[in-house]
């Protein structure tokens, strides 16, 4: 049997894990959630470099979208709207006066079929219905994990029998220091982004495109989150004291990359989508604990693959629209590793 069924939860409930001889991914079928990856430091030790709960009542709970496949549309939509052909949808408010991952039964929350399992692979599958959050169509989404070696990934397709929006990211919070030791504010991240998206005071995109030149927005020579979170800029200090901005990555310049230079631990992130969303967690509670450690801001980073936020309703921004005939293609693969610098 390769993966687990937890009948004391919910009866719907599958625990998988995907095994390597350096690495072990466990995925739940609940929210297609990347439960726990443990990889080894540079001496050699396995531990855990993601947050996430044990159990399926802390997700429903407490969780700000650990681990989870987000969408249909991940980010926010302005005001909960938007209109194809001069039809106006009304979505789900969830965040304010706007919509966020989905809505308040998103991807995050849905129990996707297991269609295959393996110790290399885990297959996933759900249906979202015609008016689901307030979206139009039916789109079958196919969510596929697969481990390499220390390469986990991460592929989704999508079909549609209406014209529909689609952007879908994952949600994993990441912390290479090993059982949530320390924070990422000492992390080290390379970002191949020479713009960004700058934010309004409701964390929408103002549909802008600025240079990171001078700016605690740029990354792609490397520098701590703590450089900017501590800062005084405006745009980290609106985000909360760090980061929540859509980065525009330039066209073949490679991947991002993230360091926790006192374990050595080293994830290299490689994606089809335009744009990566850094968010430090600037908005983690501290009223629960994560796997027994405090849950409190800067715990963990995400890296959100995806098209620019709230393109639905930005004519400066790519379209995320997909059509029936059309197939929704996205892929991340996170790779890790170990450097010898300290």
């Amino acid at each position: 049997m390769t993966y687990e069924t937890h009948p004391t939860e919910d009866a719907r409930l599958v625990r998988h894990r995907l095994v390597q001889p350096d690495m072990e991914v466990e995925i739940w079928n609940y929210g297609g959630i990347i439960n726990d990856v443990q990889v080894k430091n540079r001496t050699g030790k396995l531990e855990s470099v993601v947050l996430g709960f044990d159990t399926l009542a802390a997700y429903k709970e407490h969780s700000p979208y650990f681990g989870a496949i987000v969408g249909r549309v991940a980010g926010r939509i302005g005001q909960a709207r938007f209109s194809i052909a001069e039809q106006t949808y009304h979505l789900a408010a969830n965040d304010g006066t706007n919509h966020l991952h989905g809505g308040t039964h998103g991807f995050d929350q849905v129990f996707f079929d297991v269609i295959e399992a393996t110790e290399q692979l885990l297959h996933l599958r759900t249906l979202s219905p015609d008016g689901c959050e307030g979206y139009p169509g039916n789109v079958t989404v196919d969510v596929i994990y697969r481990l390499n070696g220390t390469a986990l990934t991460l592929s989704i397709e999508a079909t549609t029998d209406q014209t529909t929006p689609l952007n879908v990211t994952n949600h994993t919070y990441w912390n290479l220091s090993g059982n949530l030791q320390r924070d990422i504010l000492d992390h080290q991240l390379t970002l191949p982004s020479s713009t960004y998206l700058p934010l309004g005071p409701d964390l929408l995109p103002t549909g802008e495109f600025r240079p990171v030149d001078g700016t605690v927005l740029d990354f792609r020579n490397g520098r701590s989150i703590r450089s900017g979170a501590e800062s005084e800029s405006e745009e980290t200090v609106n985000a909360g004291n760090g980061y929540d901005h859509p980065f525009v990555l330039d066209e073949g310049e490679g991947s991002a990359q993230l360091i926790d230079p006192v374990s050595g631990r080293t994830l290299q992130v490689t994606t089809n989508q335009p744009v990566v969303v850094l968010y430090t967690g600037t908005q983690l509670l501290t009223d629960y604990t994560v796997r027994g450690v405090p849950s409190r801001p800067s715990l963990g980073l995400c890296l959100e693959a995806q098209v620019h936020p709230n393109a639905v309703n930005e004519s400066r921004f790519p379209s995320i629209l997909i059509e029936p005939g059309m197939t929704y293609q996205w892929e991340t693969t996170y790779r890790f590793g170990v450097s010898d610098v300290n």
